[in-house]
């Protein structure tokens, strides 16, 4: 959380630049390194898809090469959405923390705390999925429960009541972009914690709507990520520029901290 926080301050950015390569190994490896040099000036933080690299049969190889080759003061968040059983999820969080080199993992909380303790580590961050930006036409986030509420609704309850019980590691959350109004209401309920945000720009989320809903009031507290949007930029660096900067704008309209 430090690593993150420092780097936030640093380049006054919440721009998060996700890496999903295409194309094959050779383009794929050459193209890495390009969008890696280019946006590091603007990014808080990156987020390589594991499915992206585990598709190519050289693919924990090239995704170890490529965390190795991230500037180590900006945090790598896996994005695996690992979601299995304790004894299993050990074994991802060690391929993830000790094979990988990440500082971060997404998670999938369907089978309850027990898919996100193992990565709960002394250092380390945990986003675990509350409100997705795919829109499925038979979905379970929306479900309503006895209790109250939907199954979103609890997943992020979860997330942060294990970020209040685990001190030595940051339980944030995935918030898709795709509805700001559940924005809204996933800040409401859980107000300090950090959301990892996709949807904007290919998925056609709105920039400033989610902005408005999710920064909290230090002008924090999301990282708004965008993978397609850089990597099939002509120039990724300034693709990478020009979101930071949009970002930062909203901020200092949405913020009274950064008014």
């Amino acid at each position: 959380m430090q690593k993150l926080l420092t780097r936030v301050e640093t380049v006054n950015s919440l721009l998060c630049v996700g890496l999903d390569p295409t194309g094959d190994d050779a383009q794929a490896t050459q193209r890495l390194r390009e969008v890696i040099a280019e946006t590091a000036p603007y990014a808080a933080a990156f987020k390589p898809n594991l499915a992206f690299f585990l598709s190519r049969e050289n693919g924990v190889a090239m995704l170890r090469d490529t965390v190795r080759s991230i500037p180590q003061d900006i945090p790598v968040i896996l994005d695996g959405k690992f979601g299995d059983i304790a004894n299993t999820a050990e074994q991802y969080a060690r391929f993830a923390y000790d094979i990988v080199g990440a500082d971060a993992v997404t998670v999938n909380p369907y089978m309850g705390d027990d898919t996100i303790r193992p990565f709960a580590r002394p250092g380390k961050m945990v986003f675990s999925l509350a409100k997705t930006s795919n829109k499925p036409l038979h979905g379970l986030q929306d479900a309503a429960m006895t209790r109250g509420g939907s199954i979103s609704d609890w997943a992020a309850r979860l997330a942060r009541l294990m970020d209040e019980e685990l001190t030595e590691s940051t339980i944030g959350l995935v918030v898709g972009a795709t509805e700001p109004a559940a924005v809204a209401k996933v800040r409401a309920a859980c107000p300090a914690q950090w959301f990892l945000v996709p949807g904007i720009g290919a998925q056609g989320g709105d920039l400033a709507a989610t902005l408005r809903a999710g920064l909290r009031a230090d002008g924090s507290g999301l990282l708004i990520n965008s993978s397609r949007g850089i990597w099939q930029a002509k120039d990724a660096g300034a693709a990478a520029r020009e979101l930071q900067a949009q970002i930062n704008e909203f901020r200092a309209v949405t913020s009274p901290t950064h008014a």
